[in-house]
């Protein structure tokens, strides 16, 4: 299916949004990959099929909609109970939802080819706006894409534990796949 120019409504009814974390250190053993599932976001793309530059898309995503969907990895199996601490901890330690309840981003340049495209613009974490690239590809009607985002460039300081053997790395992935539904 060829996408056709038009504004196209973005969302969790029309695919997912994830963030992949890795662990480090000599503790990694102890400690899980992670697969965070963002629950509550919306998003708004604009597609300009004769001339791609001119496309554009905004996201805006609920902070404290962060949901961990599965652990791989560590020495015993992720808990329900694991689930909810690092969600609190992604809450009030990393990402200060109660005073940035909101993670935006917006493009500034888009280029490419609808098989393979890039876009870049700025993303807003904590309070702090960075520039990021997304790199992306439409098969089958949908979007599929990733960026790697370096928490400590937004002032992150990635999560430690056990007096810092056990630590998130500083790259997180976020990925994401996507079906384009058409403004009404």
């Amino acid at each position: 299916m060829d996408i056709t120019a038009g504004s196209y409504t973005l969302g969790p009814e029309s695919g997912r949004l994830l963030v992949h974390t890795r662990r480090t250190g000599l503790g990694a053993k102890a400690g899980h990959d992670l697969i965070i599932e963002v629950t509550r976001w919306r998003g708004d793309a604009t597609v300009d099929t004769a001339d791609p530059a001119n496309s554009s898309v905004i996201l805006e995503i609920d902070a404290e909609s962060l949901h961990v969907l599965k652990g791989t990895g560590g020495v015993k199996p992720l808990t329900d109970s694991d689930r909810g601490e690092i969600e609190k901890i992604l809450r009030e330690k990393i990402l200060h939802t109660a005073r940035h309840p909101t993670i935006t981003f917006r493009s500034t340049t888009a280029g490419g080819t609808a098989e393979s495209f890039q876009v870049e613009g700025d993303l807003t974490i904590v309070g702090v706006t960075r520039p990021v690239a997304v790199q992306a590809s439409l098969a089958e009607g949908r979007v599929h894409g990733s960026a790697t985002i370096v928490q400590t460039r937004w002032g992150i300081r990635p999560y430690s534990a056990l007096f810092g053997a056990l630590k998130v790395s500083d790259e997180a992935e976020v990925r994401f796949d996507v079906g384009l539904v058409s403004k009404q």
